[in-house]
């Protein structure tokens, strides 16, 4: 089969990459797994052990914006520092022949949590706390190197399976995690990456004060995320939800958590999730 182009864009910028290109000299591409705005991400085969691995690679548009390249790699060392089974491992890092970076990581089979909810609407009750409890291992351990998600998101909860079957959520996407000034060995470089002036994250899931400063929040901001999702699990809706992203964020801001229906959890987990929620 001939090479065909991943990503084609109308200008001089070369391809990201093609079917059958090997990069680095040891990973072959076999097929796009997804794509968005700053990159895509493919299935390759590591020729030399034999093993399919997932490449993360920038779109030619994102290699030339510095901050974007700076966060790509974060990811990655963001991603290796944390030593949990439900963090997407990073095997490793390496260029292109023009100098642009990727990432290696493990290849996992399943959806993310955002496709579940999209088909079902809920999920039951034991079902989420499985899923956020395995979020919340792997937060905490980030949190213990000093590291803040900033843009946990049902998209960015994969629901894999370990070896026996049984359900392996995975946190995805490091790419704006915040390393917290105390850990960092450079703190005008990681103030500078956490301006204050760029929101960044997803308004839904973004705490109150993470809209106001984006580079000043601390670990309650993923709290606040991770409530975020349980509620939209256990009722179908965000909290917060609102027909335009002015009104998501007044809703956050200032509005108080709608209650859950009362019910055999409720009394339960409506003070957890006021918990999580507090402005």
């Amino acid at each position: 089969e001939a090479p065909r182009s991943l990503v084609g864009e109308a200008s001089s910028r070369p391809l990201v990459a093609t079917i059958g290109q090997v990069l680095a000299g040891k990973y072959e591409v076999r097929r796009l797994i997804g794509q968005g705005g700053m990159g895509l991400v493919v299935e390759a085969q590591h020729h030399k052990l034999d093993r399919k691995v997932a490449i993360k690679l920038l779109s030619p548009r994102a290699r030339e914006d510095s901050e974007a390249v700076e966060r790509f790699l974060r990811e990655a060392k963001a991603a290796a520092k944390i030593r949990s089974e439900h963090v997407g491992r990073v095997l490793d890092v390496d260029a292109l022949d023009g100098g642009e970076p990727f990432i290696v990581m493990e290849l996992l089979e399943g959806r993310d949590l955002a496709a579940e909810l999209t088909e079902v609407g809920k999920v039951e009750v034991e079902r989420a706390a499985t899923i956020v409890l395995q979020a919340c291992e792997a937060i905490a351990e980030a949190h213990a190197v000093g590291i803040v998600h900033r843009d946990l998101k049902p998209a960015n909860l994969f629901l894999a399976h370990d070896a026996a079957g049984k359900l392996c959520v995975k946190v995805l996407d490091f790419g704006i995690s915040k390393i917290t000034l105390a850990e960092s060995p450079d703190r005008s470089q990681a103030k500078a990456l956490t301006s204050a002036s760029a929101m960044l994250g997803s308004p839904l899931y973004m705490s109150p004060e993470q809209m106001r400063a984006s580079g000043e929040v601390d670990k309650r901001t993923d709290v606040w995320s991770l409530g975020v999702i349980l509620y939209e699990m256990i009722v179908g809706k965000s909290p917060f939800d609102a027909s335009s992203v002015p009104m998501v964020c007044a809703n956050v801001i200032g509005a108080p958590m709608p209650p859950l229906e009362q019910g055999e959890h409720s009394e339960g987990l409506e003070p957890l999730l006021q918990r999580c929620l507090a402005k």
